[in-house]
């Protein structure tokens, strides 16, 4: 197998389960998840794989959405518990959070707190790239769902983080000269 920078499709679809399998609950602990895209190869390029993993993570039951959010840190707090290489990408996706002032974190902090008495699950929400206001500002907002619509919510949210987190797992094939 090519070492992790140059993971292609190729790798994606003749590594042995047992080998991927553990790389994929590092992107999305939902079992049914990886277990489902696992028997679903091959695909044939990083675009089929994508909709399959958005598919059946649209579908994931709310048990399953619970483990898959197990992998994730509150927005604003330092992972803790997960391994070093997905506290590292937690942190990069969570940048914006990082740079906020004293009082803007603590606002997330409750917001955080908010949130979990309404749902009872951590706020998700695909961070990569928001500044910290708009972190707070989604969370505001989606505290007025009601809770099955939030799931569906949920849902997008981890499909998207899922997405960018495939995409770069597998990275293209280098192209011959």
């Amino acid at each position: 197998m090519s070492d992790p920078e140059d993971f292609t499709m190729h790798d994606f679809n003749t590594m042995a389960a047992k080998d991927l399998r553990p790389r994929l609950l590092a992107l999305t602990s939902a079992p049914e998840w990886a277990d489902e895209l696992l028997a679903r190869r091959p695909h044939d390029d990083l675009a089929m794989l994508l909709a399959a993993s958005d598919d059946l993570v649209l579908a994931l039951s709310e048990e399953q959405v619970d483990a898959a959010l197990s992998g994730h840190p509150r927005i604003g707090e330092k992972a803790i518990g997960l391994d070093e290489e997905s506290a590292a990408r937690s942190a990069r996706e969570q940048s914006g959070m990082s740079q906020a002032d004293a009082s803007l974190q603590q606002a997330m902090a409750r917001g955080n707190i908010d949130y979990e008495e309404r749902f009872g699950r951590i706020y998700l929400v695909a961070a990569a790239g928001r500044s910290a206001e708009d972190l707070l500002g989604y969370l505001d907002d989606r505290l007025d769902n009601d809770p099955d619509a939030e799931l569906g919510v949920v849902r997008g949210e981890l499909a998207l983080i899922t997405r960018l987190r495939l995409t770069a797992l597998v990275q293209p094939a280098p192209r011959q000269r």
